[in-house]
């Protein structure tokens, strides 16, 4: 791609992110609902279940919960940018762009800009939700790296949506992907040691790329983690890196691929 080529995707890129962001202005209880949603869901959490859970290193139950929320908080905008990628699709919204003379990943490139500013908004409040109830993390440089490794798993499940999305372009096959985010999310080390499930399902739950962000997350909040002898675990700010980095490229790819053959 050319540096030409490259502005040229960028900005039409941008004018897709701002009919967006223009579309979540106008119906502004999209985006409240957003936010709220993985905080009723961490107060449901840690006030129901906190009691009963035994923590590592005798810590808090919410400095042990929040990171595991916040990874999940991730994972659950898969299912939001497929929604929005299927409906584009069957209202005709991605066939009218396929049509303008705009560069073909620009509407992919403007999907993933919207959706992660949107994800920045939700984890903000969610990060204000764990400061109220008595999370803290031990450093402020600490703290951004986290948000920082937490937003770039985010970045690049948007594409692995985005792909899902394009793949299927039907509403309907989006509560499959639902279904399938909450036992994705349990097998991890989100809120169950690995060590205590059987042996092939410890060692699945380990390489999840969730898993490795959540540990690295806890690492650099200064929260308490269930650590792990594995190299995977013992390795788990590299991996945050290294899974979302894989993913994004494998799945930019297949969906510019992919929205370059639409109906042909």
């Amino acid at each position: 791609m050319t540096a030409v080529s490259l502005r040229w995707a960028l900005a039409d890129g941008w004018t897709v992110a701002r009919r967006d962001l223009i579309h979540w202005a106008n119906q502004p209880m999209t985006v409240v609902f957003g936010v709220v949603f993985p905080v009723v869901i961490t107060l449901a959490f840690g006030y129901l279940f906190g009691g009963a859970v035994e923590v590592p290193a005798g810590a808090g139950y919410f400095a042990f919960l929040m990171p595991g929320m916040y990874g999940m908080t991730m994972l659950f905008g898969l299912s939001a940018t497929m929604i929005a990628v299927t409906t584009d699709a069957s209202k005709g919204v991605t066939d009218r762009f396929r049509s303008m003379p705009m560069a073909p990943s620009a509407v992919l490139i403007g999907r993933a800009v919207a959706d992660l500013l949107n994800s920045v908004l939700i984890l903000a409040g969610l990060l204000i939700c764990g400061l109220a109830v008595g999370w803290r993390p031990s450093t402020l440089t600490g703290a951004l790296a986290a948000v920082g490794l937490l937003l770039l798993l985010r970045f690049s499940l948007l594409w692995v949506g985005m792909y899902l999305g394009l793949l299927t372009k039907d509403p309907g096959g989006v509560v499959a992907i639902q279904t399938l985010e909450f036992p994705i999310g349990f097998l991890s080390n989100a809120f169950v040691a690995p060590d205590t499930m059987p042996g092939w399902l410890g060692a699945i739950s380990e390489w999840n790329p969730l898993s490795s962000t959540v540990a690295a997350a806890r690492q650099l909040f200064g929260n308490p983690g269930w650590g792990g002898d594995s190299w995977v675990a013992q390795h788990a700010i590299l991996m945050a890196v290294v899974w979302p980095v894989v993913i994004t490229a494998v799945f930019f790819a297949l969906s510019v691929r992919l929205y370059q053959r639409l109906d042909r």
